[in-house]
């Protein structure tokens, strides 16, 4: 177990330095195989330039986690190019849980087993069939990292994106970054999992979040597919970014599986 489990300062489980030398004995670590993120919130991005990746290259390990993860994620494909786990952190594991198909997901998955996974039909997906790389994670992260040194080509890949407690607009901002920054230029894919707990102004926005969402990618040609069980939610299925996927779209509903 990590030292800053169960500590704090101001706002994150330690200082910078102490979060940053924590994870860094991790990932050094050539006995440890896989590490499972506590939980997420906000603070990767503050250390993520102070760690060393040179051990971690010689032996990969699974990264685990979800949400500010996704920080951890994106770097690892725009680095190195090295798979990761969008997976359910320590709060999923609890002893009503323990038997469910998305935590098996995930065992399965630290165990290398094949990944497939379905979505029920929806009247904003667009048919089709793909394959690419998998990438994304946490909307107002996959923004936050545009421009910097762990931003992710989006070149011919699948893009997963899912986001817990946002206002709408900021959603549509988001969305809007990622268009303009031509993240949905050359995308072969899109598969849109939770948005949870979202909020609405006094004014409202006038769109529900699908209809906002598929707006963003309307002009395209590539499948799309919503409501996949993964994200800020109960059911959460692993995830293996950073390898390939084929992505099958049509009116029973959606598959997803690792090639």
């Amino acid at each position: 177990m990590g030292k800053t489990i169960g500590t704090g300062q101001y706002f994150f489980a330690g200082t910078d330095e102490e979060r940053a030398a924590d994870l860094q004995l991790m990932l050094d670590d050539e006995e440890t195989d896989a590490i499972l993120m506590g939980r997420g919130g906000y603070g990767v991005s503050r250390i993520i330039d102070r760690l060393d990746f040179s051990k971690f290259k010689k032996k990969p390990k699974w990264i685990c986690g979800f949400s500010d993860i996704t920080v951890l994620h994106n770097h690892l494909q725009a680095k190195f190019g090295i798979q990761s786990l969008h997976s359910p952190m320590c709060g999923h594991f609890k002893p009503e849980t323990e038997h469910t198909d998305f935590l098996l997901s995930f065992r399965n998955a630290l165990e290398g087993k094949p990944l497939s996974y379905t979505a029920a039909a929806s009247e904003f997906n667009r048919p089709g069939n793909t394959e690419g790389l998998l990438t994304g994670g946490n909307l107002s992260l996959i923004a936050h990292l545009t421009g910097t040194a762990s931003e992710v080509d989006t070149t011919g890949k699948i893009l997963f994106l899912e986001d817990l407690n946002e206002y709408l607009y900021h959603i549509d901002r988001m969305m809007t970054q990622l268009k303009r920054a031509g993240k949905f230029e050359h995308l072969a894919g899109i598969i849109f999992g939770g948005f949870t707990e979202l909020k609405d102004t006094e004014r409202p926005f006038g769109q529900s979040i699908r209809e906002l969402l598929w707006d963003k990618v309307a002009e395209y040609d590539f499948p799309v597919c919503f409501d996949f069980p993964a994200g800020h939610q109960d059911i959460n299925f692993t995830l293996q970014l950073g390898s390939g996927h084929s992505l099958a779209v049509n009116e029973k509903g959606s598959q997803l599986q690792t090639i």
